[in-house]
């Protein structure tokens, strides 16, 4: 395994069991098994390892969310997309994003708000996808639901830490339940 990906594997794993504040360099290389010398030679600074964690956890989190519109039948669009959405928040890389996304650099709460935005494209994609394959039209905009859905994903993905036995499809499908209301 390249150095850069042990590094970045490693970053993550601090990163998911405590947040960014406590995370050094000297944590990232002990965790990796590198030197100091090597996570500062691939990554000049912390700024710089944050913002590569955001740029490669939200590129990972976009392309599973492309995969899962290209795959599903129209019969079970909503049992796909609680697979998708069930995968990342066992994954934990949302929760990851929204750590980041508290973190003090703007550099790096930059680069989770461009993620933020991709999501929030193909979160309004996804909810299209699945109104019209439900053979339904909204009367409101898919991008204004995909707010909601966002809103609802981030919060699932913070309360996992919290409560991770407790089963979030309940709350999946009510909230479904309510945003098919909004078809004609």
């Amino acid at each position: 395994m390249p150095a850069t990906r042990r590094i970045l594997d490693a970053l993550r794993a601090l990163v998911e069991r405590g947040g960014t504040g406590q995370v050094s360099i000297g944590d990232v290389a002990i965790a990796a098994r590198v030197s100091k010398a090597l996570v500062h030679y691939h990554f000049r600074d912390k700024d710089s390892l944050l913002h590569a964690l955001v740029d490669d956890i939200g590129h990972t989190v976009i392309e599973r969310a492309r995969a899962a519109m290209a795959t599903g039948a129209d019969d079970h669009a909503l049992d796909d997309y609680w697979l998708w959405l069930n995968g990342e928040l066992q994954r934990g890389d949302l929760r990851i994003l929204l750590s980041l996304a508290e973190c003090d650099s703007e550099r790096v709460r930059a680069a989770c708000r461009r993620v933020t935005d991709h999501r929030r494209e193909l979160a309004a994609q996804h909810v299209a996808l699945v109104f019209s394959r439900l053979g339904l039209t909204p009367r409101v905009s898919p991008a204004l639901i995909a707010e909601t859905v966002m809103a609802f994903a981030d919060g699932l993905a913070a309360a996992y830490v919290l409560e991770p036995d407790r089963d979030p499809r309940p709350a999946f499908d009510v909230l479904w339940l309510a945003l098919l209301t909004l078809a004609d």
